[in-house]
């Protein structure tokens, strides 16, 4: 546990929530083979969210880990979920994640707090929590026991400072070479056929 993948250059683990819910969460609970090299399991209360990303498998700027609800958890009961010096609160209702017109899960959004419920500081940490509808699971032959979910845990604003700078576009990203030359061409008309580009690319 802990230790980090490595992916080739140019590769990043970035699955989308009907990727997680089919592809991973529903193959771990049906004990499907399926490529769990990027998520590890946890005890996800156990930690303060800070100290998961020491864990993860995978780095990166989200971490993935398969956890199970705490013991005391009742569906649509429990706002306020106890972990290490806080506690996780439920900031939405349940949101769908569909497969076509069929939906296959259910994504809930949760925030940390440092501190007991129900009060306690706000901090910058969030959570998705991926789960499998009720009639999904009761379908599967061999069920790992309790209540297994896929979490992804993230820092607000951390994308942000890491792509601050003057020589950014506004998605955070460097300009590129060519984008530079076409943002500096007053006139574009003025380009009238591959080789006018060519000869203004390599003046």
């Amino acid at each position: 546990m802990g230790d980090k993948i490595s992916l080739p250059p140019g590769f990043k683990f970035f699955p989308t929530d009907k990727d997680l819910i089919l592809h991973y969460l529903y193959k771990k609970v049906k004990l499907l083979p399926c490529q769990s090299d990027f998520i590890t399991e946890i005890d996800l209360y156990n930690y303060n969210p800070w100290e998961l990303p020491g864990k993860a498998l995978g780095g990166g700027k989200e971490w993935y880990f398969y956890s199970q609800r705490p013991n005391n958890y009742k569906k649509n009961s429990i706002q306020y979920r106890p972990a290490a010096s806080g506690h996780w609160r439920v900031t939405a209702m349940d949101e769908p994640v569909s497969n076509g017109n069929t939906v296959v899960g259910c994504k809930r959004s949760l925030v940390f707090y440092t501190g007991k419920a129900p009060s306690g500081t706000k901090t910058d940490w969030i959570m998705d929590e991926y789960s499998l509808l009720e009639s999904t699971t009761r379908t599967c032959k061999k069920r790992v026991s309790g209540d297994w979910v896929l979490c992804r845990i993230q820092e607000r604003g951390l994308d942000s400072e890491l792509n601050c700078g003057d020589d950014d576009d506004d998605d955070g990203r460097e300009l590129s070479y060519l984008d530079e030359i076409f943002f500096s061409l007053d006139n574009l008309d003025e380009i009238s056929s591959p080789s006018d580009f060519t000869a203004t690319l390599f003046h």
